[in-house]
């Protein structure tokens, strides 16, 4: 079995050498580093499964790091979770609005963190009917492809982003509460903010332009997805 490819991105030395040494106990081929513009060229010539990445970085901001690995076709699908001391609402907030999978705050248990990291890989992989192509109205979902067209017109999606979309598509009309997203969507089984569900939901929506109608709001539940009744 190929062991999971981990880039940790982080310029506390001490702490770095902890997470290399516990992630490769726990069966991963690590690789680390303590500069952004290294992650950045590590993650295109030689892309990880995953990428821990610390938000204070002394040449190049973790978030800036997020940023461009997000816009990048050849490393948007890597998951990325933020590792940081900076726990303010507004900060998780943009880290998630940049793409991030995840968010975890200093100090914290190694093992959740290794827990964080499987929740978050098991996203990426093949679920019941997950390679089912789906079309809504002009828009098209091909999980296998990871491709989402809006009139035959390509849209750049991280892989969270189509994974939620997927899920939400493949229930059409059926009501998902913020928890049963976490949980499917996610795989979090640790106790997460459901705000992140609301934060991917907004940015899914201003990509998908006017297909983002599509996301309805369930007010005090949850989300469906289903078409727009036009007005008789």
């Amino acid at each position: 079995m190929t062991p999971i490819k981990l880039l940790i991105t982080e310029d506390e030395a001490d702490l770095a050498r902890t997470l290399e040494y516990n992630f490769r106990q726990a069966g991963f081929d690590v690789t680390t580093t303590s500069r952004g513009r290294e992650a950045l060229r590590l993650a295109a010539t030689q892309p990880p499964d995953l990428v821990l990445l610390d938000l204070m970085l002394p040449d190049l901001s973790g978030t800036e790091v997020c940023k461009q690995l997000k816009a990048d076709p050849k490393t948007r699908h890597i998951p990325v979770i933020m590792v940081t001391a900076r726990g303010e609402e507004v900060d998780r907030i943009v880290g998630f609005e940049l793409g991030a999978d995840d968010y975890v705050t200093k100090p914290f248990s190694v093992r959740e963190l290794i827990l964080r990291a499987k929740a978050v890989l098991r996203r990426g992989e093949p679920a019941e009917s997950q390679d089912q192509v789906l079309k809504v109205g002009g828009l098209s979902i091909d999980p296998g492809a990871h491709r989402v067209l809006l009139d035959g017109k390509e849209i750049a999606l991280t892989a969270l982003e189509l994974r939620l979309l997927h899920t939400l598509a493949s229930r059409r009309g059926r009501v998902q509460t913020r928890d049963t997203l976490l949980h499917d969507v996610w795989g979090l089984y640790l106790e997460v903010e459901t705000r992140t569900v609301d934060t991917h939901v907004k940015r899914l929506r201003e990509k998908l332009g006017p297909a983002g109608a599509f996301i309805q709001t369930v007010r005090g539940v949850g989300y469906r997805f289903d078409t727009v009744e036009e007005p008789g």
